[in-house]
């Protein structure tokens, strides 16, 4: 499907990350959200007073982004932001996926493993802390230097309060640092989630598409010292059929974007990353889909896994279409020129920021040498989706204990970020979860992992060898995987406890292993940090101060996966191959159903249709300038009403990581009405229909 651009020039405009947001383009933060343009665009009187009880009542939750929802900490988000709860929770005999979670108490709302969500309280600027930091300093000791101060300014904010998170957060690829305050729940219970087959109609199929027709919903509860929480900000219920365009505000925490990158570094995401990315998800969704059809029960444990690297491939794969469509890539250049001659239009300013996109561009053959084997060995690049390990927990669990004790040997400031003081705590909470682990999926992750390793790095690399020793990619995952007593939460508690001495006097194969290639995994780390990230940070912040002073406050940052809120109203499109109206119904699932996978209709939601109004809309589309991580963001409209909730994005909306086209971007809602409709037709969920304060 080839989508024929608009003129460059309107397109350079619209994707100016380098110069003024116009329309609806923008995911802002709350302290620097543009009010006045925002009205003027939409008609609406929105203010501060509404700006701060938006922010209180949106959470973020794990990777997604929910909506409290009424006074009694409720917050609805998307089902799939729950599927690894729903997971945990079930059983083959009782699969929650199946049957839908619906309790009839608040009693019976279960504890979800592991889970956390935080409301963001306050926001500080810690710009000059942090530059002063890194003054005179590089490589190493540049990177090294920063992260110490963020573990201290994180530290100072919240100490050792349980309740509350810190979070130095880098804007603008290091122009500005913010220290967010959250308030943190550990305590969060799932109230309902409807059948797997209601939330993903239309399968991988329909993913990344419009129409949809999905009940992707769910709600979680907050609770505080055993009991729900008090939560009197929160969004009004508003379930009122929705009306083509209405202005609308999506405020959720979007994961990552790549629109302040220059071309040279775009170049290397186009080339390098995503090429590499896409292979390997391609290769693990085969294993899984493998594994899967081996049993029932292997069917069972990879349901999730498998949606989640088919959802990462195919978002790669909008992406890719992005960085090779030629009229794309030339507005994003004019963008790039129109900033550069600003700048050297400035003698004093161009003296001041130096030449930062030559500083980018020579960094780029090295981080192409270096991303595999990073990718692959360590991780946390910020531009990839590749991780040690292939994703498994009990590799993970194992490189946390062993880390954490090498680590927390030494002072805080002096440890890699991660294990500073003021994040143990996230830490430890992964950690000691008490969630379902499956030996045979958890294999099937490192024997691919081990053997995509020694595909990439080649057999004659030394670090192979130390990963794999005499061992084949299959012998020594299975001799790891079966054992290790690493998924006895137990153990892991006894292991964190006892440090370094328990951890060397470990006698479990997996930290043993883990401990054999810290030499290895260490040096590819410090040599990103000194050749690549320390030197990409000190051009990035130059290249920062050229863009404020070219164009002032009117410049966004890119997502961070931090709260932010983007606007735009309830629409379809019309641009060849996008062409379709705002909204789908009720009638409209009914006709598209088959009966056959994967437009075969849950059971309970097909037995209620006679109760169904089929006229009730279902889902949307919104303009609004959304990415990966808004799961789940709670969709308001001007009067601060909740009217949905975002669960999906078109293919063509994946370019939104490298530049907004409001041509092609829409947001793919689940309505309130559809929800209301669910719990109250079809899962029999009175009680929260009636807390959500519907008549």
């Amino acid at each position: 499907m080839r989508y024929l651009a608009p003129s460059l020039a309107v397109l350079a405009l619209s994707l100016a990350a380098a110069s003024t947001a116009r329309a609806e383009e923008g995911m802002w933060t709350f302290d620097n959200f543009p009010i006045a343009r925002a009205n003027a665009t939409l008609g609406t009187s929105i203010d501060q007073a509404w700006l701060d009880r938006v922010r209180l009542s949106s959470v973020k939750f794990g990777g997604c982004s929910a909506g409290i929802v009424s006074a009694e900490g409720l917050v609805m988000t998307n089902n799939h932001c729950v599927s690894s709860c729903v997971a945990n929770l079930s059983t083959q005999a009782i699969n929650y996926a199946e049957t839908g979670f619906t309790p009839r108490s608040r009693e019976e709302e279960l504890k979800c493993p592991g889970g956390s969500a935080e409301i963001l309280t306050d926001i500080a600027d810690v710009t000059d802390r942090m530059h002063r930091a890194g003054e005179g300093l590089s490589g190493q000791a540049f990177t090294q230097a920063r992260d110490a101060e963020a573990g201290r300014i994180e530290s100072e904010a919240c100490g050792g309060d349980a309740g509350k998170r810190c979070q130095v957060v880098s804007l603008y690829r290091g122009g500005q640092f913010k220290l967010y305050t959250y308030k943190k729940y550990t305590d969060v219970r799932l109230a309902f989630a409807p059948e797997d087959r209601a939330a993903t109609f239309g399968g991988d199929l329909d993913n990344f598409s419009f129409p949809r027709f999905a009940i992707d919903a769910a709600f979680i509860r907050l609770y505080e010292g055993g009991q729900p929480a008090v939560t009197p900000t929160h969004f009004t219920w508003n379930a009122n059929q929705p009306v083509e365009g209405t202005p609308v505000f999506v405020s959720g925490s979007p994961g990552s974007t790549q629109r302040l990158l220059t071309q040279d570094q775009l170049m290397t995401i186009r080339d390098v990353v995503l090429p590499m990315d896409q292979l390997l998800a391609s290769e693990l969704r085969g294993r899984m889909i493998r594994f899967s059809e081996e049993s029932e029960e292997n069917a069972f444990i990879a349901m999730d896994p498998i949606s989640s690297v088919e959802n990462t491939y195919k978002r790669g794969r909008g992406r890719m279409a992005a960085l090779v469509d030629p009229a794309f890539m030339a507005g994003r250049a004019e963008a790039e020129v129109d900033f550069r001659q600003r700048v050297a239009a400035d003698a004093a300013l161009a003296a001041r920021v130096g030449d930062p996109w030559g500083d980018l561009a020579a960094v780029q053959p090295v981080m192409r040498e270096l991303y595999p084997a990073v990718a692959l060995l360590e991780g946390g690049t910020g531009v990839g989706t590749t991780s040690p390990g292939g994703g498994s927990q009990l590799f993970s669990w194992a490189r946390t204990l062993v880390r954490g004790a090498q680590e927390r040997d030494k002072p805080s400031d002096e440890r890699l970020p991660e294990y500073a003081d003021s994040r143990l705590a996230s830490v430890q909470s992964g950690l000691f979860a008490e969630r379902p682990v499956y030996p045979s999926l958890e294999q099937v992750r490192m024997e691919w992992w081990l053997s995509k390793t020694r595909e990439w790095l080649t057999v004659d690399d030394p670090r192979v060898r130390g990963l794999l020793g005499d061992e084949s990619p299959e012998q020594l995952s299975a001799r790891l995987i079966e054992g290790t007593s690493l998924a006895d939460p137990a153990v892991r508690r006894a292991l964190w406890a006892g440090g370094m001495a328990a951890i060397e006097a470990s006698d479990d194969p997996l930290i043993r292993y883990l401990l054999s290639i810290q030499d290895e995994t260490r040096a590819v780390r410090s040599d990103w940090e000194t050749r690549v990230e320390s030197l990409t940070a000190r051009a990035s912040e130059q290249l920062a101060a050229a863009r404020f002073a070219a164009y002032g406050d009117a410049v966004y940052p890119d997502a961070t996966g931090t709260l932010r809120l983007t606007y735009g109203r309830i629409e379809g499109t019309d641009v060849p191959g996008q062409r379709w109206g705002a909204f789908t119904t009720f009638n409209g699932l009914w006709d598209r159903a088959t009966g056959a996978a994967p437009f075969d209709v849950a059971p309970k939601l097909l037995a209620a249709r006679d109760r169904i109004d089929g006229e009730t809309v279902l889902n949307m589309a919104v303009s609004s300038d959304t990415i990966g991580g808004s799961s789940g963001s709670p969709v308001v409209n001007a009067a601060g009403e909740i009217v949905g909730a975002n669960f999906d994005s078109t293919v063509l909306s994946q370019r939104n990581a490298y530049g907004y086209d409001r041509n092609v971007n829409r947001s793919v809602i689940v309505t309130t009405g559809a929800v209301t409709t669910a719990l109250r037709d079809v899962y029999g969920m009175g009680r929260l229909v009636a807390e959500l304060g519907v008549d």
